[in-house]
């Protein structure tokens, strides 16, 4: 709709004419005034949920006498022969028994194990345990969930 005492704008080479000083034009004060949509509340819920689950992996493994590398849902342990190594990992303990050649004698969860290089999994309190590599240093395990529990 025309406003009385301004003259029309020329319409473009496409025949669309601008709607200047149109009522439904919007100003920068009503569209930066919007409220959150749920877009943002989504990406905020999942920065949160990113940032809580990388500080729970970080906070999971400590170690003595050990080094371990985690990741969500399995860990590998290096335990030095010779001293009291103990991890932490996965909200479970993990400790060194003894090594007598490629047979390791391990405590993952309060169980027992005795395992052999190259033998399959063996379960202990909800976590699959395979040792990885035995040297006269150092005793290589990977503990994971089992994906049943």
């Amino acid at each position: 709709m025309p406003v009385p005492g301004r003259r029309a704008r020329a319409a473009r080479a496409d025949g669309h004419r601008p709607a200047a000083f149109s009522r439904s034009s919007r100003t920068l004060g009503e569209v930066t005034k919007r409220p959150a949509t749920i877009p943002t509340v989504r990406r905020a819920a999942g920065l949160f949920a990113g940032l809580a689950l990388g500080l729970a992996v970080l906070a999971g493994c400590s170690s003595q006498g050990a080094s371990t590398d985690c990741g969500l849902d399995a860990c590998t342990v290096t335990f030095e022969r010779g001293v009291d190594a103990s991890a932490s990992i996965l909200g479970v303990e993990a400790k060194l028994v003894g090594a007598e050649g490629d047979q390791v004698t391990v405590e993952v969860a309060g169980e027992q194990l005795t395992l052999t290089t190259g033998q399959q999994a063996t379960e202990a309190g909800g976590f699959a345990v395979t040792l990885d590599s035995v040297t006269d240093q150092q005793v290589k395990i990977r503990v994971s969930r089992n994906p049943g529990n």
